[in-house]
């Protein structure tokens, strides 16, 4: 269609009157009809007239239906289809009509007497035909297209831009397919992944969640209801790392040496399992199985291996990992992983209390990093993450429990090839193992980042459901856009106008895609992520000399 319609081709389908605009007779009044039709969008026009009288309705509803990111409905048949709108233009210019880019979002039933939408379900089964009225959702429709009375859901917050129609996710679909939450600094997002997980806790007080907190910032918010582990309590026994993680601790040679290392580790790390009274009742022990073994068996055998040797010149390897192991057990900073009372089989107890079965009420681990020495912490988070992956693997004739995994700052984890330098540790390979194949066993997997460019691609991708905060960088919110459906391109253009604890969510996890204002949480459940009040604390003055000194001996012991 390259003409507009003359002034007045609408005056039928749409009245330009001034109506009663009281509640459910603005529902019925047209505002518009459709111009075009294709498979995913469609373009329809709206007489500006009926938009201004809408604008004036109580209802904040249809008060916005002619906006970005509203919704409108039109009748097909016996049923409503609801689109949302992407986009606004002067059509041609002229100032009687506006053209706008809708997508689909779903269907529901429309009830015979009272002309209202029920049974709401996404996707489409019958389009309209061009000339078809187009009509302003009002509250009363939001709230039957949100309403997740029938499945297990966790409420989050309200549906902008009302306030009575509250915002549920589907924990089932959210979990069962992962989800990602993005957002910039200082957008709350701390906040609100606390709310989320302390709504999921509610929901499943005997569930099993770990969260990964990098930043030492979740404990304050789960010290009523979680299991707060860090260097002082975490306790994880060394030998739980598999061989590839064992090589990340102990080699440190590049190139041609470090597969020369790698090969000796192997066979010496090998026979310190074999060593142990479980490892000699496997009949074929291989060196990624989690046997206990003592270290000081490891650098013996890699003596006895030197021992062996003609010449001089070729026990560099065996001195290069002699002289780590030895460094690593004398550091204290690493004493959480490397004490020499980790070598009893403990491994029962660590798998009990991190993935807390049973959870006696507290149902969330929050494993604080922050005190992990910078060299071994994404060793650490690959070792929680792959118990977490190979027990749902090896417990599959079991009863199932399954396990939701939250990564803080994912893209520390996760890093796309830019990103790590081409380099791609083990923590990133098994998170992307969890995100491709966790759902067939059980392990859910939450990613948090405010770098979500910066992620490996095609694992944000694999994340069902999208909560998506204000994204200021331009790059990140196209990497966003490009994982998030088609339906939710009307929303997506708003990602950087969001304000602080508002998001857009799409995928799994909700009917359609939605806007949400996230719900307040009590001080006591937030984390301790707030930002530094510079006015405030830079009036406070006195005792800096004690500051300091205080400072400087934690700093030498390297405590905390």
């Amino acid at each position: 269609m390259t003409e507009m319609p003359r002034p007045g081709a609408f005056a039928d389908a749409v009245p330009l009157a001034a109506a009663a605009l009281g509640g459910g007779a603005a529902g019925l009044t047209p505002i518009g009809c459709v111009l075009a039709i294709g498979g995913g969008s469609s373009r329809v026009m709206f007489d500006r007239n009926a938009l201004d009288l809408m604008a004036q309705d109580g209802d904040p509803v249809v008060a916005s239906a002619g906006q970005v990111g509203g919704q409108i409905k039109m009748r097909v048949g016996g049923s409503w289809l609801v689109a949302n709108i992407r986009n606004l233009a002067l059509q041609d210019g002229q100032g009687d009509w506006v053209g706008a880019d809708i997508d689909f979002l779903g269907e529901g039933d429309e009830e015979r007497l009272t002309g209202k939408l029920y049974n709401f379900r996404r996707g489409v089964t019958r389009y309209p035909i061009p000339g078809c009225e187009v009509f302003p959702v009002a509250t009363a429709d939001l709230k039957q297209i949100y309403s997740a009375a029938d499945q297990p859901h966790i409420q989050i917050g309200s549906v902008y831009p009302t306030r009575d129609v509250r915002a549920s996710l589907y924990v089932d679909a959210m979990l069962g397919k992962h989800f990602a939450l993005v957002g910039s600094t200082g957008t709350g997002k701390s906040t609100s992944a606390a709310l989320i997980l302390h709504r999921i806790c509610e929901l499943a007080p005997q569930g099993h969640v770990v969260m990964i907190d990098p930043h030492g910032e979740y404990a304050a918010a789960f010290r009523g209801n979680g299991a707060i582990y860090d260097v002082g309590n975490l306790q994880m026994p060394y030998w739980l790392m598999n061989f590839e993680e064992h090589c990340e601790v102990f080699v440190t040679s590049a190139g041609s040496d470090r597969q020369m290392d790698a090969d000796i580790l192997a066979k010496c790390l090998l026979m310190a399992r074999a060593k142990n009274r479980l490892g000699q009742e496997i009949a074929k022990l291989t060196v990624d199985a989690p046997i206990p073994y003592l270290l000081s068996d490891l650098t013996n055998f890699l003596t006895l291996e030197m021992g062996k040797l003609d010449r001089a010149g070729d026990t560099a390897p065996y001195l290069r990992l002699k002289t780590k192991i030895d460094e690593i057990k004398a550091d204290p900073r690493y004493g959480f992983m490397f004490s020499g009372m980790l070598v009893a089989d403990t491994m029962a107890d660590f798998l009990g209390r991190i993935f807390r079965m049973p959870g006696d009420g507290r149902p969330i681990s929050i494993v604080d990093v922050s005190g992990v020495p910078s060299e071994i912490t994404s060793v650490v988070v690959a070792v929680l993450s792959r118990m977490t992956f190979d027990f749902a693997i090896w417990s599959r004739n079991e009863p199932q429990r399954p396990i939701l995994l939250v990564c803080e700052e994912a893209h520390r984890y996760i890093p796309s090839g830019n990103a790590s330098g081409g380099r791609s540790a083990s923590v990133g390979r098994i998170l992307g193992r969890i995100a491709k194949e966790g759902r067939k066993y059980g392990v859910s997997l939450g990613l948090i980042t405010q770098r979500p460019s910066d992620l490996e691609e095609g694992v944000l991708s694999q994340c069902g459901t999208i909560i998506a905060m204000r994204l200021n960088n331009e790059r990140d919110q196209a990497f966003v856009r490009a994982a998030m459906p088609e339906g939710a391109r009307g929303f997506l253009d708003s990602i950087p106008a969001l304000r602080n604890r508002e998001c857009i969510i799409c995928g799994e996890g909700v009917a359609v895609p939605i806007r949400v204002s996230f719900d307040g949480l009590e001080e006591t459940k937030r984390p301790a992520s707030g930002d530094p009040l510079f006015s405030k604390l830079w009036r406070d003055v006195g005792g800096e000399d004690a500051i300091i000194q205080r400072t400087i001996m934690r700093w030498r012991a390297q405590g905390r």
